[in-house]
């Protein structure tokens, strides 16, 4: 017989549970500036999310330290987003496009985020949507990026993305989001991140379970 007709393969689903409490989303920014347009995106997706029923946490990277490989792991800051990391089920990445990538700002937030914590693995299985904003034509090298990095992190990057070319010119002076196909792409994001959250968040260890690893 061959050996692999001898190993447990789990490939059936446990009992479905259906979650009743409000999907938990969590915006990750990937800029520091007063103004910032990758906030500002965030926000704007914030206020669809909440309009569509879920919960949503923000995490402000001021303060957060470079990432050290862990000599400061008992840093507040660092405590705080792997905290919002568990509490999560599903995320909201947005950053600027700089030099054809994703922000540092954002790029650190990720490196603090770990695979496994103990028998916990913050990131795996959770819904992903990315974001970027640039200051001139519409580009996709961050979120493009971004998208390597949700699939390094084990997490179900949906389908759609947005990209919000010359940004400087799609806000209100509130920071509100001007009415615009960059806000109608935005709102079918999160409406996807919404969707793919609902089919998956009870279902999350049977989606991460791995031959190898059992």
């Amino acid at each position: 017989m061959h050996y692999l007709a001898q190993q447990n393969f789990q490939l059936q689903p446990a009992e479905l549970i259906k979650s009743i409490h409000k999907p938990r989303v969590l915006m990750l920014y990937g800029s520091l500036r007063q103004r910032s347009y990758s906030r500002l995106a965030a926000e704007e997706a914030a206020r669809v999310l909440r309009l569509m029923g879920a919960e949503v946490k923000f995490f402000d990277p001021k303060g957060l330290p470079l990432f050290d490989h862990n000599e400061s792991a008992t840093h507040p800051k660092v405590a705080e987003l792997r905290e919002l990391v568990k509490w999560s089920e599903a995320q909201v990445w947005s950053s600027p496009e700089i030099h054809g990538n994703m922000s540092s700002v954002l790029k650190s937030q990720i490196d603090w985020i770990p695979l496994t914590e103990g028998s916990i693995r913050p990131s795996q299985g959770k819904v992903l949507a990315v974001m970027q904003v640039t200051g001139g034509s519409q580009s996709f090298n961050a979120v493009n990026n971004m998208r390597v990095l949700g699939r390094w992190m084990r997490m179900l990057t949906i389908p759609n993305q947005s990209s919000v070319a010359k940004a400087y010119d799609e806000f209100e002076q509130d920071g509100s989001m001007k009415a615009s196909s960059y806000r109608d792409r935005i709102v079918d994001v999160m409406e996807e991140l919404m969707r793919f959250t609902y089919l998956t968040r009870d279902h999350k260890d049977f989606l991460v379970d791995r031959y190898s690893e059992r």
